[in-house]
């Protein structure tokens, strides 16, 4: 089954008797706690980060470990207000994490974003707590996820994995013990209260496929998403097959199209900038429908065969 979080939806969130999700629907960060340390995966907006704060307390932990899924916008730029809360926290993230970040339009694009999602968190009744970023705050020193790393909280071994397709830096985070899989936007965009999947291949749709599989591969039965919830249960295998499904059928419609690549990601941003995905700037959905387009291109040689694409029963 899907947790259920409504509007109003009490955090934090009880997953297991060590895993919790924080921040409120619209962004989830998930804590994991072991004998010895504990560790906060996702850092969110600017906007949420004294509640994330305030419910960290409510639960008398201070994160040990501050992992960071990707270098996008809504994952990051609340980890400059958790590290001033919690200076002697480790910082973890993905090899390729910190080009991303440092490129000349990144904080640009970065602060805009940041304040737009704060307004539109406003409209939607969450006030935000503090003002929007000002500058992009990444740490000099951290731990570098090349391929895969093991953090040991006491008891509980968390695996920090690199995965491709969706962003630069991009690692999930699997707790072995407790077969759950924090994987971010990993598995694309999941609209509340349906089966639907925005796909998200950004850097790369073979790439993306492949870590779908991979990550389909561990078996969760708990599967962390970075918004609207996570999965649990029976659910998890359906979540996996819908975006598959959804990636795939999404290619193929790119590639098929007889229209320009412009009017082909209007097509896109047409259909799916609705309900949670307002949140984010009308800018900022075009650019991923066009980066959608462009990936799709690059990869038009794709073999169906690789990705096991059977038209009778997909």
């Amino acid at each position: 089954m899907k947790v259920n979080i409504g509007k109003s939806g009490n955090f934090p969130i009880v997953l297991t008797e060590n895993l919790w999700v924080l921040g409120n629907r619209h962004f989830n960060l998930y804590l994991i706690k072991g004998d010895n340390a504990s560790a906060l995966i996702e850092m969110g907006i600017s906007a949420i980060t004294d509640t994330v704060i305030t419910q960290l307390e409510s639960l008398n932990v201070s994160p040990t470990y501050l992992v960071v899924t990707h270098p996008h916008c809504d994952h990051l730029t609340g980890l400059e207000g958790l590290h001033e809360r919690f200076p002697d926290a480790m910082i973890v993230a993905g090899r390729g994490a910190e080009e991303f970040i440092t490129h000349p339009k990144a904080l640009k694009v970065m602060m805009h974003e940041d304040r737009y999602m704060a307004k539109m968190l406003s409209a939607n009744g969450i006030r935000p707590e503090r003002p929007p970023i000002e500058k992009l705050f990444f740490p000099d020193n951290y731990i570098v996820v090349k391929d895969n790393h093991e953090i040991d909280l006491g008891g509980i071994i968390l695996r920090c994995v690199k995965v491709k397709g969706h962003s630069p830096g991009n690692i999930i985070v699997h707790m072995p013990y407790a077969a759950a899989l924090i994987i971010s936007d990993s598995l694309g965009f999941h609209y509340p209260g349906s089966c639907c999947f925005l796909p998200l291949f950004f850097t790369s749709f073979s790439e993306y496929m492949a870590s779908i599989d991979y990550m389909n591969s561990l078996r969760p039965t708990i599967l962390g998403l970075g918004h609207q919830g996570p999965i649990t249960g029976a659910s998890v295998e359906s979540a996996f097959r819908n975006s598959r499904k959804a990636t795939l059928n999404l290619y193929l419609r790119i590639i098929g199209e007889q229209k320009s690549s412009d009017k082909i990601a209007d097509d896109i941003f047409n259909e799916f900038y609705r309900d949670e995905l307002t949140l984010y700037s009308e800018e900022n959905i075009r650019n991923c429908a066009r980066l959608l387009v462009r990936r799709s291109m690059e990869a038009s040689d794709f073999q169906k065969s690789e990705v096991g694409y059977n038209p009778e029963t997909d």
